[in-house]
């Protein structure tokens, strides 16, 4: 008990928690259950937010850190020694995350690889939800809100977009420089991805894979959206300065690049999906990122149109002095995995409109 990770915060310290547990129930320790409880008690009620994310805002870590505590609901479930006492509390917090994850994950089961996260790493949703099931607990699909993610699903289109602040405040280690990045699936393929991570280590790969560039958003200039340094570091940090909502539709704005500001506006219909981008204050060239999952690869361009012969998709780009190319990226699938693909930048003065359509193939 003398090296909990109080240094380091996050999930580092609700997994100590959650493994004193362990070693009380198997010792049925007084001391170790005593520490357990405080640990779990604070960290739980600190990291689990509103609408269910965990705080450090990476699906995967939220998929690893609720398999933890329902191994902790059928340790309580599967012994009478301390039985009742913390199952109230397990339960509330299972259910809040499955409510979460539920929304966050696609059709297809995957889950958004935003900030810090990797497939083959944490169990799927399905099996969580399984498990869930098993152990006797229900919940209801949630609505995501303090977490700063939403999501649009409309006519096969599923958006998953972050409009949100970067955070925890005090430990951001796993944040990326991705304000109003998003994901979009078609169909249940996926379309338009966050590059993820392939990497830990403190290098010039890990530092791409954080920076501005790396995401679907807008980049300024050579500044970053939000300082991301030393592989687990973040320095200034963009802020949400404005954010408007209802029904299919989102505008906010972020103050990353001050005295500039970039405002995106989120639309879906049944149409398809828009994205309008609008910087106020320019005085840099702005580039929007759009990057193309591994699998697709026959890609067709037409003035300012993208075509997807084989997805049956059309991007357009509409806007004043704009330039649209295509790029080699790497898309990571997992640690030490990383894939060729596509990406697309445009580059743009002052607004540019995207709009994203199913057409007949």
């Amino acid at each position: 008990m003398d090296n909990l990770e109080y240094h380091l915060l996050g999930n580092h310290l609700l997994e100590n928690g959650f493994s004193l547990l362990f070693g009380a129930y198997y010792f049925q320790d007084e001391k170790l259950y005593r520490q357990a409880k405080k640990v779990l008690g604070n960290e739980l009620r600190e990291q689990v937010m509103g609408d269910g994310a965990h705080f450090e805002l990476s699906p995967m870590y939220h998929q690893i850190l609720l398999h933890r505590l329902l191994d902790c609901i059928k340790l309580s479930q599967s012994n009478s020694w301390k039985s009742e006492e913390l199952l109230s509390l397990f339960k509330k917090n299972a259910i809040r995350m499955l409510s979460w994850l539920e929304i966050v994950t696609y059709s297809n089961g995957n889950i958004p690889m935003v900030n810090d996260s990797a497939y083959g790493i944490a169990p799927s949703s399905v099996s969580l939800f399984n498990y869930a099931r098993s152990l006797g607990i229900k919940w209801e699909k949630g609505k995501m809100s303090s977490s700063g993610y939403r999501k649009f699903e409309k006519s096969g289109f599923e958006v998953f977009m972050d409009v949100g602040n970067i955070g925890p405040d005090y430990q951001p280690g796993h944040a990326h420089s991705d304000t109003f990045n998003f994901e979009l699936y078609v169909d249940q393929q996926p379309i338009l991805v966050d590059t993820g991570i392939s990497t830990y280590e403190k290098n010039e790969l890990r530092q791409k894979e954080r920076e501005t560039s790396a995401h679907n958003t807008v980049k300024i200039g050579n500044r970053e959206q939000t300082q991301v340094w030393g592989g687990f570091r973040v320095g200034k940090r963009a802020k949400v300065v404005e954010l408007e909502e209802r029904d299919g539709y989102i505008k906010a704005s972020h103050n990353g690049y001050y005295p500039t500001l970039h405002e995106r506006e989120f639309r879906i219909e049944d149409s398809g999906f828009k994205i309008i981008d609008r910087i106020k204050n320019q005085k840099e060239h702005a580039v929007a990122h759009f990057h193309f999952h591994p699998s697709i690869s026959n890609i067709e361009q037409e003035r300012d149109s993208i075509i997807l012969q084989t997805e049956g998709i059309v991007l357009f780009f509409k806007g004043e002095g704009i330039k649209v190319s295509n790029q080699p990226c790497h898309i990571a699938e997992g640690f030490n995995i990383r894939k060729n693909a596509i990406k697309i930048e445009v580059s743009f003065n002052q607004t540019l409109e995207t709009t994203i359509r199913k057409v007949n193939r």
